[in-house]
């Protein structure tokens, strides 16, 4: 080869079917692991409400009873609870293929399977030869859509957590600033 000319390109190899496997398993467990994170955060803010709440209720408390800075202090840290709990519950909610399974794309999750059982046997049966015969592209479609679904689960989970943590210090904050 001589000086200024490109290297020729070496012939692409097919990625290795235990790998994808392998990560295919890892992101699965990902998005499991998530999900009892997401669970454990809603019991949390469930009991945390649940003691606020029941202090508050017992005591006749009203926060028209605050100042002015304490009422705002308490509205910003009420609305920061309820945003984390709907992140939370966006976190935990799930999470389907970004487009619908359509003939000639291979079986990657139960709901491809409901959908070409929609379309009839025969083309599920296809689908199904298809996707046995040629493993590869089934194993990479659903790494990326796993990867995409773990990434949003672990996205509302952290802004969840945010405004949880935000909520946890405003809340008494404006108990005590009153």
């Amino acid at each position: 080869m001589t000086a200024g000319q490109p290297e020729s390109a070496a012939p692409a190899e097919s990625p290795d079917l235990g790998t994808a496997e392998r990560l295919l398993a890892d992101l699965r467990q990902e998005a499991a692991r998530a999900d009892g994170k997401g669970s454990v955060l809603v019991g949390a803010q469930g009991m945390a409400a649940a003691a606020l709440v029941g202090v508050l209720t017992a005591r006749g408390w009203d926060p028209g009873a605050l100042t002015a800075p304490g009422r705002l202090m308490w509205w910003t840290g009420a609305a920061c609870f309820v945003v984390s709990l709907c992140a939370v519950l966006m976190a935990v909610l799930p999470r389907y293929r970004a487009r619908a399974w359509q003939p000639g794309m291979p079986l990657t999750h139960f709901a491809d399977i409901r959908s070409a059982a929609a379309h009839g046997t025969t083309v599920l049966e296809e689908a199904l030869r298809e996707t046995e015969r040629a493993p590869l592209p089934a194993i990479l479609t659903s790494l990326g859509e796993n990867s995409r679904i773990v990434a949003g689960k672990y996205g509302w989970l952290r802004f969840g957590m945010a405004c949880f943590t935000a909520s946890l210090v405003l809340l008494p904050a404006s108990l005590l600033v009153g």
